[in-house]
């Protein structure tokens, strides 16, 4: 499997390890954050633990005497396999408050992981990794980062075949190792029809109601399942935005399954050609342009807004003091929409983006442009053209 540079992230990482003296890299399981650990931070061999490993979790029995400071950044892998770890840390730190001290990974939330912000508050920085970024790839291979999705092993496959066989294993390990590891002992074979069951609703809003009376357990249930793989970083929820206007909104969350490679095996998709076929076909390039926008983005307050009068604005961000709307459709001759134009009034936007399938930028009205997904996601001055002027 060929390594990719993951440039923007690398940068990121090294950015906030100057800023704090611990760091917190989050991402879901096999995202790559020991591979971007080890290309970023230059420790030596002695100054990386894999909580995975036994023989490092029994090194830390007593961390007062292993994590001493020697002037390198000590990397702990997997660290919410230790949560009585990081009193300890706060302990150590305050010691010597020197930025770049430790780098934890976990796969997992920070609240999950057990390093909060109120935990270490003034001391702890937080970076998110998500899978393979289209910039990382290149702009001509986006069809195969949205068929396999941004997870490495599965988008570096050798064919499509062998990411498909390598995806169904991920899942399997995933809901029958990995969530117990993070503290949720639920039976798998219930998790994966629970988890497919989210995948055919994607892109849709929360119906906790209806999932339950589906798979045949509590409403409270199923809200434990869903926050259960929220924490684990395998599913969003996007958080509904409230206009202060008059008319009904939508106030539930809407749920995406963060990696489209994940999705089209949970819904049994195994080629492009099965992906254009399937009904599911339109909500995943919505989900596949969110979870791209989102990790360059994922700061800038992220929502979404619908109305019971039908309005509907798809992504809604706050950057740099501005507001802007992003609609996202599969097709490369966009037009503009009543509700385009009501979400722009409602929602005061700055302007509104209308990302396209294909290469062009056009202005469709004064504050609406519509823009290729490619231009989109590898360029950095789109976004900030379109949020000063109408472009």
């Amino acid at each position: 499997m060929t390594l990719l540079e993951r440039s923007i992230d690398q940068e990121t990482l090294r950015s906030a390890v100057k800023r704090a003296p611990v760091t917190l890299l989050t991402g879901p399981r096999q995202a790559g954050k020991s591979t971007l650990a080890r290309q970023t931070i230059h420790s030596p061999r002695d100054a990386f633990f894999d909580l995975e490993d036994y023989r490092d979790l029994a090194l830390l029995a007593e961390p007062a005497l292993v994590l001493r400071d020697t002037g390198e950044t000590i990397i702990i892998d997997e660290a919410q396999r230790a949560p009585g770890l990081f009193p300890m840390l706060r302990v150590l730190v305050d010691e010597n408050r020197r930025p770049g001290r430790f780098l934890i990974l976990g796969s997992a939330s920070p609240e999950l992981v057990g390093l909060s912000a109120e935990s270490l508050a003034g001391r702890v920085t937080f970076v998110e990794l998500s899978g393979f970024r289209l910039t990382d790839v290149g702009a001509d291979r986006i069809n195969e980062l949205w068929l396999r999705g941004g997870l490495p092993e599965s988008f570096l496959a050798s064919d499509d075949n062998t990411s498909n066989l390598w995806r169904d294993d991920y899942i399997s390990t995933f809901l029958e190792r990995d969530l117990a590891g993070l503290g949720f002992r639920y039976p798998a074979t219930t998790m994966r029809r629970f988890w497919t069951m989210l995948a055919h609703c994607h892109a849709q809003r929360w119906n906790g109601a209806e999932i339950a009376r589906s798979i045949g357990v509590s409403a409270t249930t199923v809200r434990r399942y869903v926050d259960a793989l929220s924490d684990a970083l395998v599913v969003r929820q996007l958080p509904p935005w409230h206009a202060d206007i008059s008319k009904r909104q939508v106030r539930s969350p809407r749920l995406y399954v963060r990696d489209s490679g994940l999705l089209h095996r949970l819904l049994g998709i195994n080629t492009m050609h099965d992906l254009q076929r399937h009904p599911k076909f339109g909500a995943s390039w919505e989900g596949m342009i969110i979870e791209q926008l989102l990790a360059r983005y994922g700061r800038a307050s992220p929502s979404y807004w619908s109305t019971h009068g039908g309005a509907e604005l798809d992504l809604r961000l706050e950057l740099n003091g501005r507001v802007l709307g992003f609609e996202i459709k599969r097709t490369d001759r966009p037009t503009t929409t009543k509700s385009m134009h009501v979400a722009i009034t409602d929602l005061e936007l700055d302007h509104l983006l209308v990302v396209h399938a294909g290469t062009r930028r056009f202005r469709l009205d004064k504050r609406i442009t519509a823009v290729g997904a490619t231009e989109l996601l590898t360029s950095d001055t789109v976004i900030p053209k379109l949020g000063e002027t109408a472009a």
